[in-house]
């Protein structure tokens, strides 16, 4: 089996479950993993439990015709940054609190423990000036979200930024719930 063969077959486990978890639906979210050169991202409309053949991308140079429309936050952040893997889903209590907060606090066990801090940043959906925003956060952490849209977490692995972004999702339940407690869905 090829090398993007058996990173395929890892996304495709992640992919199940990120589904399951419900932090993507339908096709999207995507993720990559780092190669000599480049990297392997999943093709744009493919997803993520089954991602199928992944397109390689250099870090330099065009963006393949097929990639995912999010190559260049990836092919940034691994210019940027020593990770090894991202993923990137639209968990919906990070999208949910990533619009009306600047940086999310985890107050969780699990959250404070993976996750101390969670950037919000902006930028249209694929565009440099989210690139920019995302990998400059992730050189300081694994996860970040951009707002309206969703998380980006990396990691040595892909297994680890899905372990992160899930840490970071239950820490944003946790907080949405406590300000349903208080009367204050979703403010700080």
């Amino acid at each position: 089996m090829s090398a993007s063969g058996s990173v395929s077959e890892e996304m495709a486990g992640i992919g199940r479950r990120v589904l399951a978890e419900g932090l993507v639906s339908a096709n999207f979210g995507n993720a990559s993993v780092r190669t000599g050169s480049g990297f392997l991202i999943k093709r744009s409309g493919a997803y993520l439990d089954d991602p199928g053949t992944l397109i390689p991308v250099p870090l330099e140079g065009a963006v393949p015709p097929g990639a995912s429309r999010e190559s260049l936050v990836h092919r940034t952040i691994y210019r940027l940054t020593p990770h090894e893997a991202i993923l990137h889903a639209h968990p919906p209590y990070a999208v949910t609190l990533s619009l009306s907060r600047e940086k999310i606090v985890p107050v969780d066990s699990e959250g404070r423990l993976f996750c101390t801090v969670i950037p919000v940043v902006d930028g249209d959906p694929g565009s440099q000036a989210l690139a920019d925003h995302v990998a400059h956060a992730l050189m300081h952490g694994k996860i970040v979200i951009a707002r309206g849209q969703g998380t980006f977490a990396a990691g040595k692995s892909l297994e680890e930024a899905y372990i992160v972004t899930c840490a970071a999702e239950h820490a944003c339940r946790i907080l949405y719930l406590a300000g349903t407690l208080a009367g204050q869905p979703g403010k700080k």
